[in-house]
């Protein structure tokens, strides 16, 4: 059973940083492309950033180029989202999950619960 769990969000200042981890399970995680995506209230879920089965490839969102970073830690089955320079815009729900390739939005796992992000200004 394929399971992604978020967790690491939180209450931030402008400018701020967060990490956060998503730990999966149930799958052959060392061989996917692993996927972060946020919603915002009232909004539709928009992809963050991709990362390669092996972590070597990465894209972005273009609002988070140069803030974010994802990374993943095969050995611990966890991908991770480093940001920094946090803005108020950046406030979401942020999920993880998993795909055939890093080049795209498209993520075929469980959503999981996800993680509560909140940017004040």
């Amino acid at each position: 059973q394929v399971q992604l769990v978020e967790s690491g969000g939180g209450l931030v200042q402008l400018g701020g940083s967060l990490r956060l981890s998503c730990v999966a399970s149930g799958f052959a995680f060392n061989v996917l492309a692993m996927k972060w995506y946020r919603q915002a209230p009232g909004k539709a879920r928009e992809l963050v950033a991709t990362i390669s089965s092996a972590g070597s490839n990465t894209n972005y969102a273009d609002s988070v180029k140069g803030r974010f970073t994802i990374s993943r830690d095969n050995t611990r089955n966890t991908v991770y989202l480093h940001m920094n320079s946090l803005k108020p815009e950046d406030t979401a729900v942020y999920y993880c999950n998993a795909g055939t390739t890093y080049r795209d939005a498209v993520g075929f796992g469980s959503w999981g619960q996800g993680t509560q992000v909140t940017v004040s200004s």
